[in-house]
């Protein structure tokens, strides 16, 4: 290729390579496929990447004309070592997604036409955005609540584990996600709250983390006021299983953006969250975990509930003061903001005294003489004149930082 120029038309403007399938926007810009896509579904952009204009459509144009110049040029070049690519198999058409929905309505076919699904997802993004539109999410979820089920040939996958792995693989759009919520009057959560209950580990993953998808596009703050106990005790039991670093992920992510409303901090906390997030934080290092971990534990600790069973855990205030200046400055704040809910409305003799021989009050001393966010000084600094009696004059402060403490 180096020993040859080629034309400059035939490069892509986002990979600046020569192009295999060139694809026309609404803008009037060719590019190639993979990478346009790439750049519209994945990164979820809505502009042109050239001439920054909005688009006013998301469809791709196949420039036949082009890629033909571009197989031709490659075939009178080919002793130079150019390969001609053949020609690209064009994207499904919606008529074809809505013959194989239609075939799925029959039991005898529902499993192989969710197999030709998954495998035409698995193609690329236009393919996944042509399936949303020709209402492959609806259909996908109908299977999903439907209380029947049938087992593939080998006898391990369900149509509802088939089902949902492709809802997953989808990645639906906001508005896509945003109707999978009231799907079925609401019934779409609790289907996949029975999914993360009896469902496989591999279909209590997709389920925890298509719902973290939902609930990050929802808009509807009646959808988390409404979540029931079931539910906060099924993530939580995903949390605690470990089942993948995504699983993981999600489950904190889902609880975060659930126990802000209502009672949910309470039904976290009577779900086991709290032994749960700090059983993990004794053992994990990641910093975007801990942190999420920690904002978690946070929002569950601004409850009596979710204290109490803080102070019940024979690691809990301990994991806490740990993590302060060990993680992050925003793992240090919320980990900081934990302490100051603790002795603000949880302090008793023995917690009072339980901080200071764990060494938080060390810790929180420490805290003023560094850099980590006027914030996290001024609760660490709440918290130590709060309890000045009980702490100003213990042996258990170092000399060094004693100096720090706001008598």
């Amino acid at each position: 290729m180096e020993e040859i120029q080629v034309p400059p038309y035939f490069i892509c403007p986002i990979s600046l390579e020569m192009m295999k399938d060139p694809v026309t926007i609404s803008t009037g810009i060719t590019y190639d496929r993979e990478n346009i896509e790439r750049w519209i579904f994945s990164a979820k952009n809505n502009t042109c990447p050239v001439t920054k204009q909005s688009l006013t459509s998301i469809e791709l144009t196949p420039n036949v004309t082009l890629r033909r110049f571009i197989q031709s040029w490659c075939t009178l070049n080919a002793s130079h070592g150019i390969e001609r690519f053949p020609t690209p198999k064009p994207p499904v058409s919606k008529a074809q997604i809505l013959k194989l929905l239609k075939e799925a309505k029959s039991r005898e076919m529902q499993m192989k036409s969710l197999n030709t699904l998954r495998s035409i997802a698995s193609v690329n993004d236009a393919n996944k955005r042509c399936m949303e539109s020709a209402g492959a999410a609806e259909f996908l979820a109908s299977v999903v609540i439907d209380s029947s089920d049938v087992l593939d040939e080998e006898g391990f996958t369900s149509t509802k584990d088939e089902a949902l792995s492709i809802l997953y693989q989808l990645k639906l759009s906001e508005d896509g996600l945003r109707s999978l919520i009231t799907s079925g009057n609401g019934e779409f959560i609790e289907s996949l709250t029975c999914v993360m209950q009896r469902g496989s580990y591999e279909s209590r993953a997709y389920a925890v983390m298509l719902m973290k998808d939902m609930f990050e596009a929802s808009t509807l703050p009646t959808l988390f006021s409404s979540l029931k106990k079931e539910f906060f005790a099924q993530v939580v039991r995903v949390l605690r299983d470990e089942i993948s670093q995504k699983a993981t992920k999600a489950s904190l992510q889902v609880l975060a953006h659930a126990c802000p409303f209502g009672r949910n901090r309470v039904k976290a906390a009577e779900a086991g969250a709290v032994r749960v997030l700090v059983d993990l934080l004794l053992d994990s290092s990641e910093k975007r975990t801990c942190e999420l971990m920690l904002i978690l534990l946070d929002q569950i600790c601004q409850s009596a509930e979710g204290r109490a069973e803080l102070l019940n855990h024979p690691g809990g205030l301990a994991i806490v003061s740990k993590k302060i200046l060990r993680v992050s400055k925003v793992g240090s704040e919320r980990a900081i903001k934990i302490l100051h809910s603790i002795s603000k409305f949880s302090s008793t003799q023995s917690v009072v005294q339980e901080m200071l021989s764990l060494g938080v009050v060390a810790k929180l001393c420490l805290v003023l003489q560094v850099d980590c966010g006027s914030k996290a000084k001024d609760r660490a600094r709440d918290i130590l004149k709060i309890h000045a009696k009980a702490w100003r004059n213990s042996p258990c402060i170092p000399l060094n930082l004693l100096s720090s403490y706001p008598f």
